[in-house]
């Protein structure tokens, strides 16, 4: 082998070597997202903003990596239109909805979107016989073969699948029960209630795995935030963000602040930023304990989901 020949194949090993060290690393990274990386509060019952309407509920318009995202429509149709207009928000122009559950307060404003945008995909939490529609086996009910057929469900031949309606016959929507991808980096965390008063109700977070880590976008957190954060935290154990409702609006001061110290010394969590049913005495001990790290997140606030984007 020529000398010029041997320098050729060390510079290719050692390429070779630089390009397998740096795809090893401790948790999974997004690629850096071309754009706006933001999210604005269009729905809550607090906030500085006089153009826009306060109301108890929750919607939010995420944006990230070319993506137009709205997380749930509030409790009024009127008030998210007012909103949405108030902040310059074009529902024309979204890429897909995320409905986190069944709650009035989270989709009251689904017929206004509906009007504006009435092809757009919307994802919603799979419920048996829920307001966004289902579908089950036909096995699920006992038969009895000794009826005669005007006695028997579908004459005794029901389809194997029976598919029950929703409460906006005509709406693209999609429903989902398992953790989903959807798009590159972004995910739907699927979570079930055991909560006295919510037991059994399912709830749909948003997760984007970003270059600095999750960004958790969070309606009820009805199954518990710190299961959601947990589900999250499987795709990347780096949580830098969580946006939303931590529902401890009722919660006595210990169990607040059980969540409130999982979140910082368990998870990590880097930054929070609640609202809507977190609750007041909440947003006190959050921001004791998170410092610098607790974001404000009223009405109309837009917040840098990335550190580029600060």
């Amino acid at each position: 082998m020529t000398a010029y020949n041997r320098v050729v194949s060390f510079c290719a090993a050692l390429l070779l070597l630089i390009e397998c060290g740096a795809t090893t690393s401790a948790a999974p990274k997004a690629s850096a997202a071309p754009g706006k990386a933001q999210l604005t509060v269009l729905y809550d019952a607090f906030g500085k903003t006089s153009t826009m309407a306060k109301d108890w509920g929750y919607a939010a318009f995420v944006e990230y990596d070319g993506k137009r995202i709205l997380f749930d429509t509030g409790n009024n149709p009127e008030i998210l239109a007012q909103n949405a207009k108030a902040k310059g928000v074009d529902f024309a122009k979204l890429d897909f909805v995320v409905m986190s559950h069944r709650h009035g307060d989270h989709m009251g404003g689904l017929t206004y979107l509906l009007k504006v945008n009435p092809t757009v995909k919307i994802y919603a939490p799979k419920e048996g016989f829920g307001v966004y529609g289902s579908d089950l086996p036909s096995s699920f009910y006992r038969k009895d073969e000794s009826l005669p057929p005007e006695q028997r469900y579908y004459d005794g031949a029901p389809p194997e699948v029976m598919r029950f309606g929703s409460a906006w016959p005509g709406a693209n929507l999609q429903l989902v029960d398992k953790n989903t991808e959807i798009t590159p980096d972004i995910h739907l965390i699927a979570l079930v209630s055991d909560k006295p008063g919510t037991l059994e109700l399912r709830e749909l977070s948003l997760a984007i795995n970003t270059p600095d880590g999750m960004v958790i976008v969070v309606g009820c957190s009805h199954p518990g935030i710190d299961k959601i954060v947990e589900a999250a935290g499987t795709i990347n154990p780096r949580i830098h963000l969580i946006v939303g409702g931590f529902h401890l609006v009722v919660s006595s001061d210990a169990d607040i602040q059980k969540i409130v110290t999982a979140l910082h010394d368990r998870f990590n969590v880097e930054y929070v930023a609640p609202g809507h049913c977190t609750g007041e005495p909440a947003f006190t001990a959050l921001k004791k304990t998170f410092g610098d790290q607790y974001l404000y997140a009223g009405l109309g606030t837009t917040l840098a989901l990335t550190a580029s984007q600060k």
